[in-house]
């Protein structure tokens, strides 16, 4: 990615994002960072990664990298305000940051479902909450929520993730009836099986053959924010072609 954001209709435009210290964060980033998006990279407590990503991005585009604890709604408030001092607004959010566990389910313990819960569920109802205000002031707003193929099934051990995932795009699809005459376009994105940190964690005997890659769920998210229209489109599932779905 090299010098200057193209000019597109969301040149200059405020992005906040989670989870944007590899994956598909960092693919997103770079992706919208190329039309010129000033981005806010909202937590994380890795702040090399976070700090690389940051680097990639102002080489096309102004950001803003604030390190810290989604779980924690006080960082959370605290970080919006940073975001709308420093740039004016807020245009697009990006709910990308999440936690998988595969554990079996009479092993999950009362900490281990809050943790999950407060990361993939509370921490974008949280955030969605904070920026609405600033959305409502947006001509173009959009909030993209990165859920999972999990939120539409079960896979043994994956019990809380699984609950999880269901809980975010189940909020999604009311966000989007709800805000549709705010023009608020809320969208879903399920993928499964995406090459990522997570997976290589989680499963370290796949490789990235056959796999979807960040940078085609960044291409997604570029699709939905450059060509709204007047459909709902309030969740689109991404599956592997000939492959079972699994993780993230």
């Amino acid at each position: 990615m090299k010098g200057r954001g193209m000019e597109t209709r969301l040149s200059g435009k405020v992005l906040i994002l989670t989870g944007a210290g590899g994956g598909i964060g960092r693919a997103v980033a770079e992706k919208l960072a190329g039309h010129g998006m000033k981005t806010v990279l909202l937590g994380g407590k890795n702040e090399r990664k976070l700090d690389e990503t940051r680097a990639a991005v102002e080489k096309c585009a102004p950001c803003l990298a604030l390190p810290g604890d989604l779980t924690d709604p006080g960082f959370i408030a605290s970080g919006v305000a940073e975001a709308v001092r420093t740039f004016g607004g807020i245009d697009v959010l990006i709910n990308n940051a999440g936690a998988a566990q595969s554990t079996p389910f009479s092993k999950v313990s009362l900490a281990e479902f809050d943790r999950l819960m407060a990361i993939n569920v509370r921490a974008p109802f949280c955030l969605t909450q904070a920026c609405l205000e600033h959305l409502r002031r947006s001509a173009e707003p959009s909030i993209v929520n990165i859920c999972s193929v999990v939120a539409h099934a079960g896979y043994p051990l994956q019990s809380i993730y699984a609950a999880s995932k269901h809980a975010l795009l189940g909020m999604t699809k009311s966000l989007a009836r709800e805000y549709y005459e705010e023009n608020i376009r809320v969208h879903a994105i399920c993928p499964g099986g995406v090459y990522t940190d997570m997976v290589k964690l989680s499963r370290p005997d796949l490789g990235p053959e056959g796999m979807i890659m960040p940078e085609e769920i960044a291409d997604i998210v570029e699709f939905l924010l450059l060509r709204r229209g007047s459909a709902v489109i309030d969740e689109i599932l991404v599956h592997r072609v000939n492959k079972e779905p699994f993780l993230v």
